[in-house]
């Protein structure tokens, strides 16, 4: 790689010189080798997410460009930034890729495109390869583009069982919401629903057949007939509706219990509310973390798990936690090490892993992986304000 000196070339010198020229060129072609080697992993990870200082991890070297994205990978919506972030659960974030301003949910599905709720509109990615192959606009205008709890734009998303259709809630500032419908073959907008105000959450009855989009500040469940999209309003309030837009106690986040269908809503660690979409009747259940809950995930077991994002004035309530309970009713509460947003379940039931992203102040940039066995937990550096989160 190195051009010869006319001293090597020369017959002339001594044995002993030609062989200390020569094993200075073979450190001279290492260091070349080596520096072009970290030019190239530079290249490779010009996307990746620094860690932030708080848990510290052990850096995680990047995924080659070429090589396809392993099974078992996290994948977050970077509120705090314009990415999805990829995260090794043993040693933290590895890839990231832009997808739009201000991400806040995503659904990943069987095809391995992940479909994403930003600001600007629904971003798809190809997790296999890491490229964002489309950024779809919303129908409806929602104002300037920003960022914060209170944007416009997508916030809680879901899929289709069939992966036909994507569902968008979309906020839309200083009025109610609407659920957008994505055609997913065609990449398109085909229709947009009228539901509540903010919708933080939106989940899919197991045969498909119904969308549930939880109104945040309208204290409602919006049931979506998926054939004829026609809207039904279920008020969920089990401490009433006091306060309006400036109460905390409103809906967040469901999950559909597969037994019977119905709606799992949790409440400050106090109550669950449990909506049965067919009469729209509520009923609630004890729970026990006395904190403020938000993000909701099933195990494949059965378990639900909520995230407890810690007293909303100080003395009144508990600080953040994993509540995981059982169908019975029986609950064990992890502490967590301050506020997160949401969580998911490893394909085996027994790991949690926690967005420390929160909607409002006092999130981190990063992933409590809880052991669902032992209740251990450990940090992990991950993204900018993660929100959402799946696992690939």
């Amino acid at each position: 790689m190195n051009p010869r000196t006319p001293g090597a070339r020369s017959r002339s010198r001594s044995r002993s010189r030609i062989r200390t020229r020569t094993r200075i060129r073979a450190r001279g072609r290492g260091a070349l080798a080596a520096l072009a080697a970290a030019l190239l992993l530079g290249a490779c990870s010009q996307h990746a997410v620094s860690a932030p200082p708080a848990p510290a991890p052990s850096a995680a070297d990047p995924l080659p460009a070429t090589a396809p994205t392993p099974q078992g990978l996290l994948l977050t919506a970077d509120f705090g930034a314009d990415t999805v972030t990829f995260v090794d659960p043993e040693r933290g974030a590895v890839a990231s890729v832009t997808v739009g301003r201000a991400p806040y949910g995503l659904a990943v599905g069987a095809d391995g495109r992940a479909w994403v709720a930003t600001a600007e509109g629904v971003a798809v990615v190809d997790t296999r390869t890491r490229v964002r192959v489309a950024l779809i606009p919303y129908r409806t205008g929602t104002g300037p583009v920003t960022e914060g709890e209170y944007r416009g734009g997508g916030m809680g998303i879901a899929l289709s069982p069939d992966g036909a259709h994507v569902y968008a809630g979309v906020n839309v500032p200083g009025t109610t919401g609407v659920l957008e419908v994505l055609d997913t073959a065609r990449r398109e907008v085909t229709a947009v629903v009228p539901v509540g105000r903010r919708p933080f959450d939106v989940d899919v009855s197991r045969d498909g057949a119904e969308v549930y989009v939880t109104g945040h500040d309208s204290f409602d469940v919006t049931v979506v007939a998926a054939d004829s999209l026609s809207p039904r309003r279920i008020e969920v309030a089990p401490y009433g509706t006091g306060g309006g837009l400036g109460s905390w106690l409103k809906p967040h986040y469901a999950v559909v219990r597969p037994s019977d269908g119905k709606l799992l809503l949790p409440f400050e660690g106090e109550r669950l509310a449990v909506v049965d979409p067919r009469t729209g009747r509520t009923g609630t259940e004890p729970m026990t973390a006395d904190t403020h809950q938000h993000g909701a995930a099933l195990t494949p077991d059965g378990r639900l798990l909520v995230v407890g994002t810690g007293a909303v004035r100080p003395g009144d309530g508990k600080g953040p936690s994993l509540t995981v309970r059982s169908p019975d009713g029986a609950e064990r509460v992890h502490p967590l090490q301050g506020p997160h947003e949401d969580v998911a379940v490893s394909r085996d039931g027994r790991t949690a892993y926690v967005t420390g992203g929160h909607t409002r102040d006092g999130y981190w940039n990063g992933i409590t992986v809880v052991d669902l066995d032992s209740g251990a937990t450990r940090r992990l550096a991950a993204g900018s304000r993660p929100l959402g989160i799946a696992v690939l």
